[in-house]
């Protein structure tokens, strides 16, 4: 079995355990966190079977897997301090009735999985021929990455501490990141695959990996996103006037 085959069958073993428990838990939002941890099981466990320990193999996985770890950590504190499933899976599963089990495993999990497994391509390409010594190029990409976890980590925990705070209760974040950007963790998550995808640039056919940081932007941008989360606060007026001095993506200086 190659590389490819095996990180997929890995992968789909993973998504039906999780769609299991999430049927025993009657909470598909579970699968949030464990996207992140996708991630870190496809690029170790092609590692240990067809990595080499080349430097841009390890960098590379370093990389992903410090950034799938600690959004699982982000996501299940989070989830924590929050009551049931996420409402948008909450909408899902009362809107999807007796076919809900079929859809769930379908529209969720086996989805989720091949969002994991394209988004994952850089490190597949690496494992399969990592390229030459690293280079200024792979350093470039580091530091694209750096910032891009920055706001995606401190975003996040911005939003978590704000959360945290009952006196912020049904009130909107506008501060920290969230005065310059209102999405500094998407904006930070799609950043950051965009280093990724530079460094594996390196190895043969990593041009192949611009699949990753596109395929973000546009779930980020146009899906799952920025459009379903802004759509939950339509109509708040805290919001919309939030959303008229505040860039949605790139940071930038509010509007007076």
């Amino acid at each position: 079995m190659n590389l490819f085959l095996l990180t997929a069958f890995i992968l789909l073993c993973f998504m039906t355990a999780v769609f299991l428990l999430a049927l025993k838990l009657e909470d598909n939002s579970i699968v949030d966190i464990a996207y992140g941890l996708g991630f870190v099981l496809v690029g170790w466990s092609g590692s240990l079977v067809y990595g080499t320990g080349d430097s841009r193999q390890l960098l590379v996985l370093a990389l992903i897997s410090i950034w799938g770890l600690r959004l699982a950590i982000h996501i299940a504190a989070r989830k924590r301090n929050e009551e049931g499933e996420d409402p948008r899976y909450r909408q899902w599963r009362e809107s999807w009735g007796k076919t809900f089990v079929w859809r769930s495993y379908l529209q969720i999990y086996l989805l989720q999985g091949t969002v994991i497994y394209l988004v994952a391509l850089p490190m597949l390409l690496v494992l399969r021929a990592p390229g030459g010594p690293l280079g200024w190029l792979d350093l470039f990409g580091v530091l694209i990455w750096l910032i891009g976890f920055g706001f995606e980590a401190i975003g996040d925990w911005q939003l978590l501490q704000f959360k945290n705070n009952a006196e912020n209760r049904g009130r909107i974040m506008r501060f920290g990141l969230w005065r310059f950007t209102r999405h500094p963790n998407y904006f930070g998550e799609a950043t950051l695959w965009w280093g990724i995808f530079l460094i594996t640039l390196g190895a043969p056919l990593g041009w192949l990996a611009i699949i990753s940081p596109l395929l973000i932007d546009f779930l980020l941008l146009k899906v799952s996103g920025i459009p379903m989360l802004e759509e939950r606060y339509a109509g708040n007026p805290e919001f919309e006037v939030y959303k008229q001095r505040t860039n949605a993506f790139f940071p930038w200086i509010p509007k007076s």
